[in-house]
């Protein structure tokens, strides 16, 4: 340990499937050097990060004018290891979405990237669906698939609930292995790496499993061109909550949006005395800003 330090370090643990609901319809999976692998990309169109915005008068939502939606970012580490996975082992990603009409382009992005086929769960009653409903939405739709991995987002950036990908692997029965900067497949488990305050968990699970991504997972590529073009041309099969026997009915509810207070105007000290400025910013700092 350095002096006055702390001093990171490991501890491994080992996670099989076979303390769920459901476990009786899981069994371990074992992948061959030789095994294509079906796997799962979960993605959520958000606002982008550089957007402005702007709560409704009512507090019953944003404004959604002139806003550019993106593929939340921490799904895009979950589509890369998915992309990565795929080109090591062999075998096909499907995009799996729920979100209106205008969330089939961040599929598409999906598809461009590399993946193969995509599924959009659209439907207006499923608008403001909360983390419950999400997941039930997105379960019933993979639970129709081939599925021996499912990556995640480990949060959303617009909700910041971080529940979606854990409420899935409990609705399919699967161990989940979550906030995931490093995994490795050998067989039928996967070894993957989280970070917690001054240490790092090792932990195996078996597979098939849930696995939700962080930053520094991976670096996720652009779309190439020719992935642009071929990407229209992929099939994308649309559901919604009757097909798969879902209901919209929400477990919890955002009562009201209310901005962020507005941030009073800065204050610049002016004169020519160092010393006498140095006080001033120092009496600001401590009677009005109240920092020290």
């Amino acid at each position: 340990m350095r002096p006055g330090g702390k001093e990171n370090f490991n501890i491994s643990i080992l996670w099989n499937a076979g303390a769920g609901p459901a476990d009786a319809a899981v069994r371990p999976l074992c992948i061959g050097k030789e095994d294509d692998v079906n796997i799962v990309a979960c993605v959520k169109q958000v606002p982008d990060t550089e957007a402005m915005i702007k709560v409704k008068p009512d507090g019953s939502g944003i404004d959604e004018a002139g806003i550019k939606w993106v593929m939340n970012p921490y799904d895009e580490f979950g589509v890369e290891e998915a992309l990565k996975l795929k080109e090591k082992q062999g075998g096909d990603v499907t995009i799996v979405s729920l979100g209106p009409a205008r969330a089939m382009e961040t599929i598409r992005t999906a598809l461009a990237m590399g993946a193969d086929k995509g599924i959009h769960i659209n439907d207006p009653a499923l608008e403001g669906a909360d983390a419950y409903v999400t997941a039930s939405a997105l379960a019933a739709a993979i639970k129709a698939i081939p599925h021996d991995i499912i990556f995640c987002g480990q949060r959303a950036i617009d909700d910041d609930s971080g529940q979606v990908g854990s409420v899935l692997a409990e609705m399919l029965g699967l161990p989940s292995v979550t906030i995931v900067t490093k995994a490795d497949i050998e067989g039928g488990a996967i070894k993957v790496i989280k970070p917690i305050e001054g240490a790092q968990l090792l932990i195996e699970s078996s597979l098939p499993c849930v696995v939700t991504a962080q930053k520094g997972l991976n670096e996720p590529r652009y779309a190439s061109l020719p992935g642009i073009m071929k990407a229209k041309k992929k099939p994308v099969d649309v559901k919604d909550a009757a097909a798969l026997g879902v209901s919209a009915e929400v477990k919890a509810k955002v009562a009201k949006f209310v901005p962020p207070p507005a941030r009073p105007p800065g204050k610049i000290v002016c004169g020519d005395d160092p010393a006498a400025k140095a006080a001033e910013l120092g009496r600001l700092l401590r009677e009005e800003a109240k920092v020290i």
